[in-house]
């Protein structure tokens, strides 16, 4: 059987991590954070992978190249939670789950960050929790797109 895929997206900017106001974001780097969503998602049987762009339309092409190929996407998006609407019309186009990631905690910080575009269509929405977020959010992709993969079962030739 082969491995279940989950899609992990990073916006714009995230390839600054570690030295892009680590008040804010820590010092770790989006590789560190890639590595340890990756190990969430070994853990459970699961390939991982990963897309970073500071583009909106390689995000919306990432998406749309998932799409009946990846049981399931995080995605941090970066400043485009606020105004991203081509990627959220892509991910509405995705028919698995979709988990919202940040690092800092939005709706805590400037009001412009407040509103998110993504959060509408999430399975689950995973911040403020640093570092520790990207397995979380992982693991929390997992568990729904397992979940959703549970069948009704099929009718047996008596029914």
């Amino acid at each position: 059987m082969p491995r279940q895929v989950v899609l992990l997206l990073s916006g714009p900017n995230l390839n600054l991590l570690g030295t892009r106001q680590p008040e804010i974001y820590g010092t770790d780097t989006l590789l560190d954070h890639v590595q340890a969503a990756r190990r969430a998602a070994t853990e459970r049987g699961w390939d991982l992978e990963h897309r970073q762009s500071n583009h909106e339309g390689d995000l919306v092409d990432a998406v749309q190249s998932g799409i009946g190929r990846v049981e399931a996407i995080v995605v941090n998006p970066g400043a485009l939670t606020h105004y991203g609407w081509s990627l959220h019309d892509a991910l509405a186009a995705f028919d698995g789950p979709v988990v919202e990631l940040h690092l800092s905690e939005p709706s805590e910080r400037e009001p412009w960050r407040h509103t998110s575009v993504v959060e509408p269509l999430a399975a689950a929405r995973v911040a403020g929790e640093g570092g520790a977020g990207y397995p979380r959010a992982v693991t929390l992709a997992i568990e729904a797109a397992e979940a959703a993969r549970v069948a009704v079962p099929k009718p047996t030739a008596d029914q």
